[in-house]
C-alpha cells in the first residue's frame, strides 16, 4: 500500500546530494527547478482529471512521476505512477483525485 501522507518538510540536502550525484549547494535550485516544473504540471493534471482525458492524466502523470524520480522524491514518484498506470489502462473507479491531492499536498511541504 502506497503512503499517501507524505512530508518533505525537513529534506537533508546532503543526503538528497549524495542520492543524485550532485554537490549539496546545487539542491536548493534542483529543488526549486522541481517545484516550478510540477506548478503547471499539476494544474494540467488537475483538468485532466476533472475532464476525464486519461491520455492527459497518464502522460502530465508521467512528467510527474520522471521529476519526482530524478530527484529521489520516492513517494510522489510511486503515487504518480499509479495514477499513469491507472489512466493508461482508463480505469475510471480508480480514485485519480485522491492521489492528485496526496503529490499536491506533498509538493506543498517542500520548501527551498
Amino acid at each position: 500500500m502506497l503512503v499517501l501522507n507524505v512530508d518533505y518538510s525537513n529534506l537533508d540536502y546532503d543526503n538528497l546530494a549524495l542520492l543524485i550525484g550532485v554537490k549539496s549547494r546545487y539542491i536548493p535550485m534542483i529543488v526549486e527547478s522541481f517545484l516550478k516544473e510540477t506548478d503547471s504540471i499539476l494544474e494540467t493534471l488537475e483538468k485532466s482529471i476533472q475532464s476525464g482525458d486519461y491520455d492527459k492524466i497518464r502522460s502530465n502523470a508521467h512528467a510527474i512521476k520522471g521529476s519526482a524520480g530524478n530527484i529521489k522524491f520516492n513517494e510522489i514518484y510511486e503515487m504518480a505512477r499509479e495514477i499513469e498506470q491507472e489512466a493508461a489502462q482508463q480505469n475510471s473507479e480508480f480514485d485519480y483525485k485522491l492521489y492528485f491531492d496526496a503529490i499536491k499536498s506533498a509538493i506543498r511541504t517542500i520548501s527551498i
